[in-house]
């Protein structure tokens, strides 16, 4: 089954994923390496890691961006280990979407460029939202300026806003609020649960606490 014709219905399994660089004596405490795990789509999915116990691994090996994992990724039914490139893009634009730890912002590039670049890709939020997405966070005024300039929490909320821009069954967020204050937090949170719930979307959401704003159905310990 292609991962072009995946429309109504889409699940993620994790078939006993480990990471091949870990000690293997690092698995049995956790909820998800090494076990069968099915995220479907619509869930709220919370996953709670210490720093250095693969959380960002684990978001990379979903992503397609790293393979050094044992085990198998399923998406409807098809192991991501047969994916072709053309499955990988097309799964990364319509499927997915992503707001990476690090955010991989453009640093000379404005704001709305930066978020233009994802919206233009695959086009399916409009310009107006982009605004009011923008205005909602509080990151009117830097629309305009260099990333570069910007503190890491106005960088932290364009990655949102940007991450919001493409379709996606699922969005995978590392860390994505670690700079903001509370009152910014809540209201990022609240953004992407209002997108999710639109999109009838998961939310995979991996951080070094519980988030207790985020009505997550379920919380893996890694």
């Amino acid at each position: 089954m292609a991962v072009c014709n995946i429309l109504l219905y889409m699940q993620i399994i994790l078939n006993e994923v480990a990471p091949v660089f870990m000690d293997q004596s690092a698995f049995s405490q956790s909820d998800i390496w090494g076990k069968k795990v099915v995220i479907e789509k619509g869930e709220r999915l919370q996953i709670v890691a210490a720093s250095g116990s693969g959380k960002t691994s684990l978001i990379n090996f979903m992503y397609g961006l790293r393979k050094d994992f044992k085990g198998d990724i399923i998406i409807n039914q098809k192991n991501t280990r047969q994916f072709t490139a053309e499955d990988w893009a097309t799964y990364r634009s319509a499927h997915i979407s992503i707001m990476f730890q690090d955010l991989r912002l453009f640093p000379l590039q404005t704001g709305r460029e930066n978020i233009e670049i994802k919206r233009k890709l695959n086009p399916f939020k409009s310009p107006e939202a982009l605004e009011l997405m923008s205005n909602g966070l509080g990151i009117q005024n830097k629309l305009n300026q260099q990333v570069q300039i910007c503190s890491y929490g106005e960088k932290q909320r364009i990655a949102v806003v940007r991450a919001l821009q493409q379709p996606f069954n699922f969005i995978l967020l590392d860390e994505p609020f670690s700079h903001l204050d509370d009152n910014n937090r809540k209201k990022a949170m609240q953004l992407i649960e209002e997108e999710a719930t639109q999109r009838n979307a998961a939310i995979i959401l991996a951080d070094l606490k519980p988030i207790e704003f985020f009505n997550a159905q379920r919380t893996l310990y890694m």
